[in-house]
């Protein structure tokens, strides 16, 4: 019996279903992968752009789609690949580092009008920001979208042991940074 991604990825490689089978896609899919999104880039704005890009590529690649992967694993790994790509392309138009991009992103948290420095969710998020990339980028899809490690390392294309460990750090860098907060 196929799954309903299968049963979509079947209906969307017929012409006469595409665009329905598309649009069904996104509705399902948008809000977890704008969030995964959002996690990395930060800003709102910059976060619907790298949304429509991974469903510009979703939309190319999806005929070619092949069941090696669940069509979830794949989609997350678009978005991750372009919210990477687009972190990229901000640090070489800016020629700073990424860490000055965190700390970046840890001020405009600070800034944001709602930014209450005693609420835990918002010293979380600025540890979080304080993470190098790999590490940020695993506690992400593990701690907010629960996604196991053997899905993560198809996404990631790294093995579970390493991700086990990136988390491992992740988790006890955020707990100092709260702890000292």
């Amino acid at each position: 019996m196929l799954s309903k991604d299968q049963e979509l990825v079947l209906q969307f490689k017929t012409a006469a279903n595409k665009d329905a089978a598309y649009t069904i896609l996104v509705k399902k899919y948008q809000e977890k992968l704008y969030w995964h999104i959002r996690r990395m880039v930060v800003e709102h704005e910059d976060a619907n752009d790298v949304l429509q890009n991974t469903f510009i590529k979703v939309w190319k690649g999806l005929e070619n789609f092949r069941d090696d992967s669940q069509l979830y694993t794949w989609l997350y790994r678009i978005a991750t690949n372009e919210s990477l790509s687009f972190l990229d392309q901000r640090k070489r138009k800016s020629a700073i580092q990424f860490d000055e991009i965190a700390r970046d992103f840890g001020n405009k948290i600070k800034a944001d009008s709602h930014f209450d420095a005693n609420q835990l969710e918002w010293k979380l998020q600025l540890a979080i920001q304080q993470l190098p990339e790999k590490q940020r980028l695993v506690f992400n899809l593990r701690y907010f979208d629960e996604m196991p490690y053997e899905e993560m390392s198809k996404v990631l294309d790294t093995s579970a042991g390493a991700l086990k460990a990136s988390y491992h750090h992740a988790a006890k860098k955020i707990e100092e940074f709260i702890i000292n907060s």
